[in-house]
């Protein structure tokens, strides 16, 4: 008890809660308890790495449950990753707070570590920092050398694809102050899936590919411009999940699938040569895989409703201004 009175020191504050027993992977040579870490890659496999930080007040709200920050931390980056084809193999943390809090930092590490530990993630290093209440987390994975997945591949012709269910994850993050509600649309947002599985089975299927944490509507055209393409969207194929209509209608729920953000499924192109390929490796998925457009030489992304132009009312989110 008297620690926590005068607070707890850096070193006390990892070894407490984020240092483990040595790793059982044969690939790190030298985690956590040194200046840097050492890890090694096989060879014929490249290296993959990501880093995204989320912060109080702009990512989450106050009042978001803890376990659930630490697996965001996580999530959204090995989500990058997925997005890659790449397979996670490690990561680092920088812990960002106004002052050490043993429970805070208890519950962070449990919804963290179970979700590395879910997808074999050692934690190899990092930093702690007095200042906004906030995690930078950096993964890293590896892909077979030459088999990445990246955005520029898309081609006229291919078909445009999404996993899960668009929408529900911005749905979730504004029922959170709510009493009753959907737990499907909550969990959706405190606890996003990265959709490693797939992405890895989709290498040598998708000609593209991105995860969606922006929006659709934005990162969609992201990914044609990465391509130098456009896209023929349609509004009616949008999977939007039944929790999610009857939580707001149709209306709201196809602009929230569009401008929403936050869902981290994956958005990617198949060519039309792979699609029986693709059915056949989506039967054993766990979310839907579906096709919501064609990729065309024109550029700019086209909205049609039975077969009428529609306009979106998007609003992507916004990191800065």
């Amino acid at each position: 008890m008297a620690a926590q009175r005068r607070g707890l020191d850096e070193t006390t504050l990892i070894r407490r809660y984020f240092q483990r027993p040595a790793s059982s992977r044969r690939d790190v040579v030298l985690g956590i308890g040194d200046d840097a870490a050492i890890t090694r890659l096989p060879p014929g496999l490249d290296l993959v790495t990501a880093t995204d930080a989320i912060f109080e007040g702009v990512h989450y709200p106050p009042g978001t449950p803890l376990r659930a920050i630490g697996h965001r931390s996580l999530a959204i980056n090995l989500s990058d990753l997925a997005a890659m084809g790449a397979r996670p193999l490690w990561a680092s943390l920088a812990l960002s707070q106004p002052r050490a809090r043993a429970a805070w930092l208890r519950e962070f590490a449990a919804g963290f570590f179970a979700l590395a530990d879910a997808w074999q993630v050692a934690l190899i290093g990092g930093d702690t920092v007095r200042g906004p209440q906030g995690a930078t987390v950096t993964v890293q994975g590896a892909v077979r050398r030459g088999h990445h997945i990246g955005r520029s591949g898309a081609r006229p012709g291919d078909g445009i694809w999404i996993t899960g269910h668009p929408g529900d994850a911005v749905a979730g993050r504004l029922q959170l102050d709510r009493r009753g509600g959907s737990r499907k649309l909550r969990q959706s947002f405190l606890y996003p899936q990265p959709r490693l599985r797939e992405g890895r089975a989709l290498a040598g299927i998708a000609s593209a590919m991105m995860d969606i944490s922006d929006g659709l509507h934005e990162d969609l055209g992201k990914l044609m411009q990465a391509s130098g393409c456009g896209a023929m969207l349609d509004l009616a194929s949008l999977p939007l999940s039944p929790q999610l209509l009857a939580a707001v209608g149709l209306e709201a729920a196809r602009e929230m699938a569009l401008s929403g953000g936050d869902d981290y499924e994956l958005l990617f192109t198949v060519p039309v040569r792979h699609e029986a390929r693709l059915a056949r490796l989506a039967r054993g998925w766990t979310v839907p895989a579906t096709r919501i457009g064609t990729v065309r030489k024109p550029p700019g992304l086209h909205w049609q409703l039975e077969g009428s132009a529609w306009t979106p009312c998007t609003r992507a989110f916004q990191h800065f201004g």
